[in-house]
């Protein structure tokens, strides 16, 4: 199973797309406010931490800043994926004080959004972390943030899943009644998948069977009770990949690893996120 299957060619592509549509909705044509500012005064600004956190988003951040004034110096203190402590100094901004000031609320935005995400995912992935069971991402994301928010889960050190309809199937419950038999599906997914990684989404331990019984390899067991999914493991003597999904928590994450799924998604990774309490402070300033 691979942590991410996000393209890092594209990646630097899509920053510069996601913060070109961030600044254009923040600023539009004028920042108003920082029209006040005089044109040659500069500045140093400081970042920290008001939550502990683990860090993610720190490219968006300072892209953010350099397509604004290409001429500004950023200082970071940590690395993309540390663990800081609440209150901790992050980073240092040096340069033009009307594109610092332009600049603050799209990239706090950027770094406390895809913190939180890369966040609540390590914590998963630390509740987790003695048993065989790995922690993956869903589509539940913010639109337009799809391929932020997964390379924010993989720093939190999960796993990503497809990263849209278009890169593998997953047969949900909808399909299956759209449909005139489940074991149709299989053959007709054989036929679009560029892999034999196609998926199919079971809700009781009937349909898993049926599932097993098709010849699935990839079976995704939604809203399963412990007690059914350590079934599952039992009837499914390693022939497929078990993903468990669907009212999962960090109380009880840990049980649902030990009944033997292979992985464990999570929409909230990406949908329920509380956003890191970041914020920047102008510490000295000089007008010329």
């Amino acid at each position: 199973m691979h942590r991410s299957k996000i393209n890092k060619k594209n990646l630097t592509e899509v920053i510069q797309k996601n913060i070109a549509i961030a600044l254009q909705e923040d600023i539009g044509n004028i920042d108003l406010s920082s029209e006040l500012i005089e044109e040659k005064s500069s500045a140093k600004a400081y970042v920290k931490s008001k939550d502990s956190a683990v860090i993610s988003g720190i490219p968006w951040f300072n892209t953010t800043f350099l397509m604004l004034d290409p001429k500004i110096k950023i200082k970071w203190f940590i690395k993309e994926g540390a663990i800081v402590k609440k209150n901790q100094r992050l980073c240092e901004i040096y340069g033009k004080t009307k594109p610092i000031l332009s600049g603050e609320r799209v990239a706090l935005n950027f770094l406390q959004t895809l913190s939180a995400t890369s966040t609540i995912t390590h914590q998963y992935v630390q509740a987790i972390k003695n048993t065989h069971a790995k922690i993956f991402d869903t589509r539940k994301t913010i639109p337009g943030l799809r391929i932020a928010q997964k390379y924010a889960v993989t720093i939190g050190g999960g796993n990503n899943q497809r990263m849209g309809l278009f890169d593998q199937i997953l047969i949900k419950e909808n399909h299956i009644k759209s449909s005139k038999k489940m074991d149709d599906l299989l053959s007709l997914s054989l036929k679009y998948a560029k892999n034999k990684d196609i998926q199919i989404e079971v809700e009781n331990l009937n349909q898993f069977e049926k599932a097993i019984e098709i010849g699935f390899k990839n079976i995704l067991l939604d809203n399963f009770s412990i007690k059914n999914l350590k079934k599952a493991v039992l009837l499914n003597k390693k022939r497929a990949v078990l993903e468990a999904s669907g009212n999962i928590t960090l109380k009880n994450v840990k049980k649902i690893a030990l009944t033997g799924v292979n992985r464990i998604s999570l929409g909230s990774l990406t949908k329920n996120i509380k956003a890191i309490d970041l914020s920047m402070k102008i510490e000295t300033f000089k007008s010329l």
